[in-house]
């Protein structure tokens, strides 16, 4: 007999979590004990792409860093208003790929859904800081379209979830799209990308875990981690939560400048991971997206912390050093 657990969370719940957290870069700083750099240039960007970042997740910054790790991931810099060559606001050129709104078809036997506009966390570097959400939302109405798009297409045996993140949404219409897709019999695998397990852990609850149990899919979750200081003992927890749900969990960072463009960064996240049961997975060159060059690192730099994390870890712990180009039916695997 399998034995799960159940979830036992003593802290807020995720919604309120979310609805608590910080959206003002004065408010951000001043909690952290930080001057304001450029603030009219802050405030600036941050009207661009709001700054959002819960509670929980400011709590495991260092107060009085300015170049704090897990900071520099979400604080509105005067840096993202310069222009940069190569850089642009679709860098992966996701319209291309849209059949049918609010679904993405750029890989053979996958698809991915944007599944909500909304994040726990708004990340500086975000590919899809730019990406045209209202012309992407799906209704009910287009939920109908896309399984019958899905439904002309047999090669597709897994549906990744996205967005946004897909844990934004309610279990309710979470649930509606599942139920949807499994009328669908070539369709194998579920996958969630996702932030949430990192910085609101308590998202993993009761009625996500039973929706997870109850269907007939193997599933997945991706998380995106980027440092060890990002994993805590709430995160733990939820892992442990999927796992005894035969979920397989997998991770993938972005190789980001004064982030964790250091070898020996990168083998702490990766032990970190596996001590609590996640497979690295896929580690990024960042993709150009207007508004985040500053923490692009060049590639020739990258092999070189790549080729230092190789000597470092074993092979299983090390992930793939990858990048995405728009063009490509596949990641595209670096060489170091």
């Amino acid at each position: 007999m399998i034995t799960r657990t159940a979830p036992t969370w003593h802290t807020e719940d995720w919604q309120i979590q979310l609805a608590r957290g910080f959206s003002s870069v004065q408010e951000l700083l001043t909690a952290l004990g930080l001057e304001p750099g450029d603030l009219p240039a802050q405030l600036k960007a941050h009207g661009e792409f709001p700054l959002r970042v819960p509670r929980a997740f400011v709590r495991k910054m260092e107060p009085g860093n300015p170049v704090d790790p897990l900071l520099l991931q979400v604080l509105p810099q005067s840096r993202e208003l310069l222009e940069a060559p190569g850089y642009n606001r679709d860098p992966l050129e996701e319209t291309r790929f849209t059949p049918v709104p609010g679904l993405i078809h750029k890989y053979r036997s996958r698809v991915l859904l944007t599944t909500s506009s909304a994040c726990a966390i708004n990340c500086r570097y975000c590919f899809r800081r730019h990406f045209p959400y209202n012309d992407h939302r799906i209704s009910r109405a287009q939920i109908h379209d896309i399984t019958g798009y899905l439904a002309r297409q047999p090669e597709v045996n897994e549906v990744i979830f996205s967005g946004g993140d897909p844990l934004a949404i309610s279990n309710s219409r979470f649930a509606e799209l599942v139920d949807a897709l499994s009328d669908i019999p070539h369709l194998q695998r579920l996958r969630i990308h996702s932030r949430f397990p990192v910085v609101i852990p308590q998202r993993i609850d009761e009625a996500l875990l039973k929706l997870v149990e109850d269907t007939r899919f193997q599933w997945l979750m991706v998380v995106h981690s980027n440092h060890p200081n990002e994993l805590c003992a709430d995160f733990a927890t939820a892992m442990t939560l999927l796992r005894e749900r035969q979920v397989t969990l997998l991770n993938q960072s972005v190789l980001l400048r004064g982030v964790n463009d250091d070898a020996q960064v990168l083998a702490a996240l990766s032990d970190k991971l596996f001590s609590m049961g996640i497979m690295p997975y896929y580690l990024h060159l960042m993709d150009p997206v207007a508004g985040a060059a500053h923490f692009d690192i060049p590639e020739p730099q990258s092999t070189k912390i790549y080729q230092d994390l190789l000597g470092i870890l074993p092979g299983y712990l090390v992930p793939k050093l990858v990048k995405e180009l728009p063009d490509r039916p596949a990641k595209t695997p670096i060489n170091p």
